[in-house]
């Protein structure tokens, strides 16, 4: 990802080091005390380009509730798309603490969270407030086992994501042998089952290798395709759930501790779920962001049901061979996946990846 502030990481630090008088900076450099601060400022970090529906729906918002609900004593500095880093660094950008608390993305880290991806499995989750108390409830139950270097303050899989394309595809005969870009996880095994090759390239990229040609399409959420403008490039879309990532907000552990006792229950109570604190990416906007696609004419097409069913039965393949794979690592994957069932179901999401007979 570019950076979008200009702001190289040296430049940053120096910057995190003289800031006022309210302001703890630099984990380890001298920073000050917050139990002993009148305001603590959490340095915020997110890959969503600064003027997406992420950061101006819900991660300014979000901020914006902290500074409120703490009576000015939390106040924040943003650092969106690539000013600390790549999308795949974020997590590290927070546990290393180069920010105090940050939004990651557990997927484009293969093989770091195994069972966390099971939140990224192909189902029909329609706004990221559902999606994020499935994952909270994944992280008690299970989870909380993979991200002990870090407070995890949500967890979360996305909205569903559909393949969006530059010509149409009605059925697997028309998306065999494209080249697809993926965004890793269970979404590159969905692409290979439908014939398709998964590319892998960073979301910046996308736009011009789509107008090139050098992609066919992208497996990705709605909002993103608004965010990065690919409904430009992308004029068609099947509407076909391949879940999405599995993602969420972390926070250092030293600064988490720092935060006075009687301020962390008011970051617990913003942040445990920011979409339905601030209204942003709810399932309420999910409809609107679809209007807000097929305005820019953009064509979406349903598949028939039976044509549906050979694309999901792909899916629960897929599911059933990771499952296979990680429980020969000793990992808990079947039980897993059922949780996450449970969970979804729970909610009325419908896992179309859940193999049928493990019900």
């Amino acid at each position: 990802m570019c950076d979008q502030h200009g702001m190289s990481r040296r430049n940053f630090l120096k910057t995190s080091l003289i800031g006022g008088a309210g302001i703890a900076a630099g984990l380890g450099h001298g920073h000050l005390d917050w139990a002993h601060a009148q305001a603590a400022n959490i340095r915020f970090s997110t890959w969503h380009v600064p003027v997406g529906y992420e950061v101006k729906t819900v991660w300014e918002p979000m901020l914006e509730q902290l500074k409120k609900k703490s009576e000015n004593k939390i106040t924040s500095t943003m650092f969106p798309g690539g000013a600390l880093g790549k999308g795949p660094e974020h997590y590290d950008i927070v546990s290393k603490g180069l920010s105090d608390m940050g939004y990651f993305t557990a997927t484009w880290t293969p093989g770091r969270f195994p069972l966390t991806d099971v939140l990224s499995m192909a189902a029909w989750v329609d706004g990221k407030d559902v999606a994020t108390d499935i994952g909270n409830a994944m992280y008690k139950r299970i989870l909380h086992k993979e991200f002990e270097a870090v407070k995890v303050v949500e967890l979360n899989g996305c909205i569903q994501a559909f393949l969006w394309t530059k010509k149409p595809v009605k059925s697997l005969d028309d998306v065999k042998g494209m080249k697809v870009r993926s965004p890793g996880g269970q979404q590159t095994n969905y692409i290979k089952a439908i014939g398709a090759e998964p590319i892998f390239m960073p979301l910046g990229d996308v736009y011009m290798a789509m107008e090139t040609g050098t992609i066919d399409g992208i497996v990705t959420c709605v909002p993103l395709i608004l965010s990065f403008k690919l409904h430009e490039v992308a004029k068609h879309a099947v509407v076909a759930t391949f879940g999405c990532v599995s993602e969420g907000v972390v926070m250092n552990k030293q600064s988490w501790n720092k935060i006075p006792d009687n301020l962390k229950p008011v970051v617990d109570e913003v942040c445990q779920n920011p979409f339905k604190t601030t209204g942003g990416l709810t399932r309420d906007v999910y409809k609107t962001m679809m209007k807000e696609v097929t305005d820019k004419k953009v064509d979406l097409f349903e598949l028939p049901s039976q044509e549906a069913e050979k694309w999901y039965e792909r899916f629960q393949d897929v599911t059933r061979t990771w499952v296979k794979d990680l429980e020969a690592k000793n990992l808990p994957a079947k039980d897993v996946v059922k949780m996450y069932n449970e969970e979804c179901e729970k909610r009325g999401v419908k896992v179309v990846s859940f193999p049928k007979e493990w019900k």
